[in-house]
C-alpha cells in the first residue's frame, strides 16, 4: 500500500471532533520545543517544531487516537499509541529526549502540585508490606522467560549497567568489568561469605565464587531466575561455594562478611527503604561492607515520580520505584547502622549499555517472535529501551555504585583506594 493511500485511510480515523481537538492541543504544546527539531506528519498536514542542527526526530501519525492518548495519559498514552501502531518515528530516542527537554520548564510547577497531592494521598494510603504482591510484580517482568532475556543480554546475562573502557568494547567485557569493580571495592577474598540480594541469572555469584574464591549465598524471588541460576551453578561445578535461594530478603537470616545488591532496590517501595537497609545491616557482621548499585532519579523529580504512574510502572515493571540519592541516604539514617563511605556515578555507561541491548533486541526479533511474543510486545520493548536510554542521556536518571559500611568497619588508605578511583 502506498504512503498516500495509508494516510488517506488514516484520515478517516481523525474525523471525530475529539481527535481533531486533541491534535490541536498536542501541536500547540509542541510550539515551545527548543531542544531539537521535531517533524509531525499526519493526514491533515506536516508541522515542524524547534531549531534544526541538533537532535531531530520525525513522527508519522496514522491514527488520531494517538493524540487523545497523549492528552489523556501522558507517557503511558504516548507508549500506548506506539505499541498499537498509531504512530511511528524514525528516531525514538531523539524524540523522547526532545520531549524531556520540552517538559523541563513546566516541571517545577508539576513537581510542587504532585508533592502536595502526594501528602494528602499518604495520609490515607498506608501501604502495607506484602511479600505475595512483590513476588507477583517481579514475576510480571523477570519471568518473561530466560530464553527471552538471552536474546539481547550478553553471555553473562547481566541485566544491569556495564562499565566500558572504550566505546567499541564488547558488552560481555563491560559486564565483567562492572563485576570486578564491585568485588574490588568490597576487597573480596577467599574466606569471605557474601550475601547477594537479587540474584538475576547468577552473574555476580558465579563471578565472585570463581574468580575471588568467595562463598556466596544469593537469593531471588523470580522462579525463572532461580531455576536458571541453580542450573548455572551446578554446571560451573560451584555447588559447594554458591547457594541459591528463592526467598524474599525480609526472610533471610544469618551473618555475612559482605553484602551485594545490584539494581534490585528499584523493586523496593520507597516507604520500605529504611526497613530494607535495616535488615541489610542486621545481616552483616560488625565490620561488614555492602555494595549497592542503583538506578537513581534526579533529586528534583523524586517526590513526584515516586507517586506517579508512568509508562514503566504501568506497562513494564509494576511496583517499581526509582530512588534518589537523597532518599537513599535519608533511609540509611533511619534504618540500622550502615553509612555511606563511597559513591560513584556510572550513568554514562548505562546509555551505552542500553544501546547494546537495543541493537541485540533488533537483531533477534525473529527469535523473540519464535518464543511466542507478538508485534505489540516487541514494540513495547523497543519503546521501553528507548525511553530508558533517553532518560540516561538527558540525565533525568543515572546509575550509582555505593559502598555502605557497618559502624565497626575501619577505613585504611589502602582499602579506600582499592577500586575507589
Amino acid at each position: 500500500m502506498s504512503g498516500v493511500r495509508t494516510l488517506q485511510l488514516a484520515a478517516r480515523r481523525l474525523r471525530p471532533g475529539a481527535h481533531r481537538a486533541a491534535r490541536v492541543i498536542v501541536l500547540g504544546l509542541l510550539e515551545g520545543v527548543a531542544g531539537g527539531e521535531l517533524v509531525v506528519e499526519d493526514p491533515m498536514g506536516t508541522s515542524r517544531f524547534g531549531p534544526s542542527g541538533g537532535l531531530r526526530a520525525s513522527v508519522r501519525v496514522t491514527d488520531g487516537r494517538a493524540f487523545r492518548a497523549v492528552i489523556g495519559a501522558g507517557s503511558v498514552g504516548l507508549a500506548e499509541g506506539y505499541i498499537e501502531g498509531w504512530w511511528d518515528c524514525d528516531d525514538l530516542v531523539a524524540l523522547l529526549q526532545i520531549a524531556a527537554r520540552r517538559l523541563g520548564p513546566t516541571r517545577p510547577v508539576l513537581e510542587r502540585l504532585s508533592t502536595l497531592r502526594g501528602a494528602l494521598i499518604d495520609a490515607v494510603d498506608r501501604r502495607r508490606a506484602s511479600l505475595a504482591r512483590d513476588r507477583r510484580n517481579i514475576a510480571a517482568h523477570y519471568d518473561l522467560g530466560n530464553d527471552f532475556f538471552s536474546c539481547f543480554l550478553d553471555p553473562t546475562l547481566s541485566y544491569s549497567c556495564g562499565v566500558f573502557s572504550s566505546p567499541d568494547e564488547a558488552m560481555e567485557v563491560a559486564s565483567r568489568r562492572k563485576l570486578d569493580g564491585i568485588c574490588a571495592k568490597l576487597a573480596l577474598r577467599p574466606g569471605d561469605h557474601v550475601l547477594e540480594i537479587g540474584t538475576g541469572w547468577g552473574a555476580f555469584a558465579l563471578h565472585a565464587a570463581r574468580r575471588y574464591g568467595c562463598r556466596v549465598t544469593t537469593t531471588t524471588i523470580s522462579s525463572r531466575q532461580y531455576d536458571h541460576a541453580r542450573a548455572a551453578v551446578d554446571a560451573a561445578g560451584l555447588a559447594g561455594q554458591v547457594q541459591v535461594l528463592n526467598v524474599d530478603y525480609r526472610e533471610l537470616e544469618g551473618r555475612f562478611d559482605k553484602l551485594v545488591s545490584i539494581e534490585m532496590i528499584e523493586a523496593v517501595d520507597w516507604r520500605d527503604y529504611p526497613s530494607f537497609f535495616g535488615h541489610c545491616a542486621k545481616l552483616l557482621g560488625d565490620e561488614g561492607l555492602m555494595a549497592l548499585q542503583a538506578i537513581v532519579i534526579d533529586e528534583r523529580h523524586y517526590a513526584a515520580a515516586r507517586r506517579r504512574q508512568d509508562f514503566i510502572k504501568a506497562m513494564v515493571f509494576p511496583g517499581s520505584c526509582i530512588p534518589s540519592i537523597g532518599a537513599l541516604t535519608s533511609a540509611l539514617a533511619r534504618g540500622g547502622d550502615l553509612s555511606l563511605v563511597h559513591l560513584e556515578d556510572i550513568g554514562a555507561h548505562y546509555a551505552e549499555t542500553i544501546e547494546r541491548w537495543s541493537q541485540a533486541f533488533a537483531a533477534h526479533r525473529a527469535q523473540v517472535a519464535a518464543l511466542g511474543f507478538d508485534a505489540r510486545f516487541m514494540r513495547l520493548w523497543e519503546f521501553y529501551l528507548a525511553y530508558c536510554r533517553a532518560g540516561f542521556l538527558e540525565r533525568r536518571i543515572s546509575d550509582v555504585q555505593a559502598i555502605l559500611a557497618k559502624s565497626g568497619w575501619q577505613a585504611t588508605l589502602s582499602e579506600s583506594l582499592r577500586g575507589w578511583t
